[in-house]
């Protein structure tokens, strides 16, 4: 069984990217690239990053427009092989299942729900009502039926979620081991209860590349998670 830990490159400068994942490479499952790293570098750096790694590639883009839009958007990066590819679930029934027809059959798309970076306060000034929890159960089940693979949620979603939906790939942001700053993120818990709670993936970005010594903060999660 491969390490859930999934490490989020939060840089544009190519030579600090590899550095991260040549000292965290030991302790992971799979490498997230994002809209930073993708704007900066496109296709092409993309795809070094992650066959220099040797990882998994989870690209995370989260598109979010009409389905044709979508659909295409899917085709143009699918040569990039991800494993785990991100549309936003806000989009609508109709567009995920585009991305999810276009994908290739070995890349899981996954929706995100609710934005860890955003709590009860902000979803009510956007219109929403009913809290973080009840959107994001809200949307995945709206992914369930559109064919998806699974979800992105906070880790306080995570339970819940496995619960009404048990075969679900589960990617959890908004992991901070003990002690450690939450930074933007909203609702956190530390690995090994995203884990317990039971999350597919672990995604980590500051924690580990913003740390003094990168492969030791790498080693440090991933005992703590038993891998």
């Amino acid at each position: 069984m491969s390490s859930p830990l999934h490490l989020a490159v939060d840089t544009t400068e190519r030579a600090r990217a590899e550095a991260l994942v040549a000292a965290a490479r030991p302790h992971l499952g799979g490498l997230k690239l994002g809209l930073e790293w993708f704007c900066r570098h496109g296709p092409e750096g993309t795809r070094a990053l992650a066959e220099a790694s040797g990882l998994p590639l989870f690209l995370d883009l989260k598109f979010h427009d009409i389905p044709n839009t979508v659909a295409a958007a899917v085709r143009a990066v699918a040569p990039l092989r991800p494993s785990i590819l991100t549309v936003h679930a806000g989009g609508g029934r109709d567009m995920m299942a585009a991305a999810r027809d276009a994908a290739p059959a070995a890349t899981r798309v996954v929706a995100v729900t609710v934005l860890t970076s955003l709590d009860d306060a902000d979803l009510a000034a956007a219109g929403v009502a009913g809290g973080t929890a009840a959107q994001a159960e809200r949307l995945a089940g709206l992914a369930r039926a559109a064919g998806l693979d699974g979800c992105v949620c906070s880790p306080h979603e995570v339970r819940g979620l496995r619960a009404a939906w048990p075969e679900a790939l589960l990617v959890v942001p908004g992991v901070r081991p003990a002690g450690a700053g939450t930074h933007d993120q909203k609702r956190v818990m530390t690995p090994a209860e995203a884990l317990a709670a039971g999350a597919s993936v672990l995604v980590v970005g500051r924690p580990i590349t913003a740390a003094a010594d990168p492969a030791a903060a790498a080693a440090a999660i991933a005992a703590e998670l038993g891998f």
